[in-house]
């Protein structure tokens, strides 16, 4: 096993990265894996910068539980496991509970519970050629990492039901079509367009994309009436601020100068984002 499994990186444009760097073993999550990607997420959590990013060293994301760890353990094998789990699930709680929008790359394989790891994200760039795989019925196994919870609300519980009953796989482009994943890239794009991504999400208006996040996470779980009085709260405090008032001026000052400068005789109407 890599010495250090997985790493966090901070990049000087607010993103901060994490990485996942066991190629060898197609960074599985065994116990001392699972452990560090619990720390890991945790320091992330703590100072996220602009934007997260999440990918994998290697040709693979990450193919799930490591099953070497898991045979051979005798009575032993249950307590292992549940502690996998346990570390792995604070991991994804707290990548799901960011406040600033995460992005993840995928390439090679996600199986298992890197499927929970590639999907918590905001926005999820997959490699063309990635390939998706549930693969825990084939092993006698259930869900884990939020894979159930996650795939249900994306895709639907049909297409949830048919990916974890039958393992089928999917390629990157029908992760796309189904709705796994935000976009398929060609390979040798997905790291650079997924860093430019976050890159730019980190570049950008923070206070409102801290807020929209909230708002589209919140919403799954709330009536449209309180969710209505919500974003109306929301939208009224960010436009008194000093960012968006800074940022609707430099969107309309063109539009003003356009003006005074007679290019057009019609009555100007109003400039809206609605």
């Amino acid at each position: 096993m890599n010495a250090q499994p997985v790493r966090v990186v901070r990049h000087p444009d607010g993103v901060v990265e994490l990485r996942l760097e066991d190629p060898g073993r197609g960074n599985a999550l065994d116990l001392p894996t699972a452990e560090a990607l619990r720390d890991a997420t945790a320091e992330v959590a703590a100072d996220p910068g602009g934007a997260v990013l999440l990918r994998a060293a290697g040709g693979n994301f990450c193919v799930g539980g490591d099953l070497r760890a898991f045979v051979g353990r005798g009575e032993e094998v249950s307590p292992y496991v549940h502690a996998v789990a346990t570390a792995a699930h604070a991991a994804v709680l707290s990548l799901y509970e960011l406040p600033v929008p995460l992005v993840t790359a995928v390439r090679g394989a996600a199986a298992g519970g890197g499927i929970g790891l590639a999907l918590v994200g905001d926005i999820v760039l997959a490699a063309r050629s990635a390939r998706f795989r549930l693969a825990y019925t084939a092993v006698g196994l259930t869900p884990d990492c939020g894979v159930t919870w996650l795939l249900s609300r994306l895709v639907g519980p049909r297409l949830a039901a048919d990916l974890v009953l039958t393992n089928r796989v999917l390629a990157g482009d029908d992760a796309e079509r189904f709705g796994l994943v935000s976009r398929a890239v060609e390979d040798d794009e997905v790291d650079e367009a997924a860093y430019r991504t976050a890159a730019e999400l980190a570049g950008g208006p923070g206070e409102a994309l801290r807020a929209a996040k909230r708002l589209l996470r919140d919403g799954a779980g709330e009536g449209l009436g309180r969710h209505l009085d919500e974003e109306a709260r929301l939208i009224a405090g960010l436009a008194g601020g000093g960012e968006a008032q800074a940022r609707m001026a430099s969107f309309l000052a063109p539009r003003d100068r356009a003006g005074r400068g007679g290019v057009s005789s019609a009555p100007s109407r109003p400039e809206s984002v609605s």
